[in-house]
């Protein structure tokens, strides 16, 4: 009687091997790129200026006054004193006018600066402007992203595609485990 000829083994893969490892973001470690734009008041802004107080946590939304930008905006607000206790600072970046971030700024009391960046060059040099979908509709324009930058330029943690609820948290956990 002839015996069948042994199958081969087939090789174990766990979740994790077949899942691929998420690419880290092409500015985690770099140096941030600088900037100078406009606040809600017209005056400019320097990313060197801002890190000469301490690093930044730098926030990239899609448009005032819309319902989850308005959530991140009033959640950074109110976590604000924690964030400063952590040694940061907290700017927001959108390609909307200083007079809208100037509106935004005054119904919400937001305690923060927002900067506008209507040439899109700052949201371009982040890679964070980018085509996105909705009902079926392609565009162009924010992804919320949030970059940790420590006093001197690095970027440290990248989040993007940033779900706003818990955001907040996510980040004061990142300001107090740095690495």
């Amino acid at each position: 009687m002839k015996k069948a000829a042994a199958k081969p083994a087939k090789a174990k893969t766990t979740r994790s091997a077949q899942t691929a490892p998420k690419p880290s973001h092409p500015l985690l470690s770099a140096q941030a790129p600088g900037f100078e734009l406009p606040n809600s008041q017209g005056f400019p802004v320097k990313l060197s200026e801002l890190l000469a107080q301490g690093p930044v946590v730098l926030y990239f939304y899609p448009k005032d006054m819309t319902s989850g930008c308005t959530l991140e905006a009033c959640d950074f607000r109110d976590r604000l004193g924690e964030i400063r206790s952590a040694g940061a600072q907290v700017v927001g970046i959108s390609t909307d006018s200083p007079q809208s971030h100037q509106k935004f700024q005054d119904k919400y009391g937001l305690n923060f600066p927002l900067l506008s960046d209507t040439g899109k060059e700052v949201v371009k040099a982040y890679g964070v402007y980018k085509k996105k979908s909705l009902y079926g509709r392609e565009f162009m324009g924010i992804e919320r992203t949030t970059f940790l930058i420590d006093r001197s330029g690095v970027v440290r943690r990248v989040f993007p595609k940033v779900k706003v609820k818990g955001h907040v948290e996510q980040v004061l956990e990142a300001l107090r485990k740095p690495g």
